[in-house]
């Protein structure tokens, strides 16, 4: 009793959703640093500097503590992909240049491929309807004369997956290839261009109005 009181006060002196908000950060930083198996509940409440009970109060446990983390991110690019340009050669680069800046979300991802043995990832009916519904807008794009209507969606939605993805999955391959880190500025200012005149030439119907972008020399 006297634990559940003093739990309660805890729960009552803080800010619900900032607490939320520094657990899924913290979760997203050990899961991507260990994967789901490796991951520990403790290291996850000490690094967003609260007690394991109150993890626990919020998440209940570990599985459904990486869901919040997997819907959460999942959410938030829903969010930006609303808000973006139809054109690919604007997308790309803008998926490109955000999973740089968030290079845990790729880890994560990963780690969930290396540790997967069952076939099944955690939340999969959930995140296949995302898919679904990515692979249904792609379809009415082309549909609209924005995309070309040549490729099947999925091999499409795929291709824009890896284009963006990869350098920041395969650092260690874009080092070898490139002679740069992926982190590095120039680097990702090359790739970005890149991936919009890649874009424009690859993805767009064949009577798209041409649009003329400028590179810089090196």
């Amino acid at each position: 009793m006297r634990m559940a009181g003093s739990l309660k006060a805890e729960i009552a002196g803080r800010n619900p959703q900032r607490t939320r908000e520094r657990i899924l950060a913290a979760a997203l930083k050990e899961f991507a640093a260990k994967g789901f198996h490796g991951a520990r509940v403790d290291c996850i409440a000490r690094r967003a500097s609260i007690n394991k009970r109150m993890l626990y109060h919020y998440f209940g446990d570990k599985e459904n503590l990486f869901k919040a983390v997997l819907r959460h991110k999942i959410a938030e690019r829903r969010k930006w992909a609303d808000n973006l340009s139809n054109d690919p050669a604007e997308r790309l680069p803008f998926w490109f240049t955000t999973l740089c800046n968030d290079a845990d979300w790729v880890k994560l991802l990963e780690w969930e491929a290396l540790q997967n043995h069952s076939g099944k990832v955690i939340d999969e009916e959930e995140r296949r309807a995302g898919s679904m519904d990515w692979l249904e807008r792609l379809r009415e794009r082309q549909k609209r004369g924005e995309l070309s209507g040549e490729f099947d969606v999925r091999h499409l939605a795929l291709t824009m997956q890896s284009l963006t993805m990869f350098p920041v999955a395969f650092p260690q391959l874009t080092r070898l290839l490139m002679g740069k880190s992926v982190f590095d500025v120039k680097f990702q200012k090359e790739r970005a261009e890149f991936l919009k005149k890649f874009a424009a030439a690859a993805f767009r119907p064949a009577n798209a109005q041409d649009v003329k972008i400028k590179f810089k020399k090196s």
